[in-house]
């Protein structure tokens, strides 16, 4: 932060930048025991119980995309973000800042879109607030949410990783990459002939099948920064190492074509229906078995593991048995990807 005296693109990208920002800006002048926690959501007191509270704001280009749209996107990124910090997501607020000018119809798609994942997701939208502004003064549409979700109290560490010790397994419910990879596609025109579509989906009802049966030690969804990001995030927050297995990822073919022509790596692309889910060794095969019974885990995977050595630092182990270091993502590959 200290060599730029401007706001980057790479800020925003859910990497290293971002982190930096977070830290040396909003921490610096906001930081307070909750805040302190940078998890998905707050946990919060109320009374006597306890509650996760989330917002988010979402500015993908474009709005529409192969799998969704803006609306369907900034319902699913505030569900999950109450889900994987093991609360039952239960309302929503929804606010729109709109371009002048912008269709009537196209609003109404999006309206009718984020409604429909609501509903299927089980969540309320209670409030919520309009502001339009001159054209060009904003691009097109921007929403931003608010969440709130009831907290079991056997679930109030999940976001915290503090029970993580060497064996534990880490699983990933699917196919990594896909979002990032759609709505690069829709943006660039780059008219590659690939099914990818994005991920887009609330995982709450999946999340509550595993939880309702085994303990899990941890949950984050990779959004932005990917799925190197977050278990980055992970070993700096436990000291631990963690272990990652390529021929074990899962990646579709139509993302992994496209990573290698552009120079991408599937770990650093955004996912919107991922969870990553850190768990006892003893569980890994039964909590497997209950996500690919469910339409959003049918290609889950055990993909590495906590481990004690290299304290600090992510390893991905090759096909060949070769090993590299896996860092955070630095920049912004693709920015305004939600």
């Amino acid at each position: 932060m200290q060599k730029e005296h401007n706001i980057l693109l790479g800020h925003g990208s859910g990497g290293r930048l971002m982190h930096e920002l977070i830290t040396e800006v909003f921490i610096k002048h906001f930081g307070n025991e909750i805040l302190n926690d940078q998890t998905d959501s707050a946990i919060l007191t109320a009374g006597s119980t306890e509650i996760a509270f989330t917002t988010d704001s979402f500015v993908i280009d474009p709005l529409f995309f192969p799998g969704g749209n803006i609306g369907k996107l900034a319902v699913c990124g505030t569900v999950n973000d109450l889900a994987v910090s093991g609360s039952e997501p239960l309302f929503l607020s929804v606010s729109f800042i709109i371009e002048e000018g912008f269709p009537v119809r196209d609003l109404e798609i999006i309206t009718e879109s984020l409604a429909a994942e609501a509903k299927k997701a089980g969540v309320l939208i209670v409030t919520g607030d309009t502001k339009v502004v001159n054209k060009s003064k904003c691009d097109k549409l921007f929403i931003n949410t608010a969440g709130i979700g009831r907290m079991k109290k056997e679930n109030l560490y999940i976001s915290k990783a503090l029970n993580l010790q060497s064996g534990d397994v880490i699983i990933i419910n699917g196919t990594i990459g896909d979002h990032g990879m759609a709505v690069m596609n829709a943006r660039e025109s780059f008219n590659f002939k690939t099914n990818v579509e994005s991920d887009c989906a609330s995982l709450n009802h999946l999340i509550n099948e595993v939880l309702d049966k085994y303990p899990v030690k941890f949950m984050r969804d990779p959004t932005r920064g990917g799925v190197a990001t977050v278990l980055n995030e992970l070993v700096g927050k436990t000291g631990l190492g963690i272990e990652i297995s390529e021929p074990d990822l899962p990646v579709n073919n139509g993302v992994r074509a496209m990573c290698e022509i552009l120079g991408f790596d599937p770990l650093h692309i955004a996912n919107e229906g991922k969870v990553l889910i850190v768990a006892g060794e003893n569980y890994g095969l039964k909590i497997l078995e209950v996500l690919k019974n469910n339409e959003f885990g049918k290609k889950s995977a055990i993909i590495g593991r906590i481990v004690n050595d290299h304290p600090g630092k992510v390893v991905l182990r090759n096909e060949t048995g070769g090993r590299r270091i896996v860092d955070s993502l630095t920049g912004d590959q693709l920015p305004r990807i939600c």
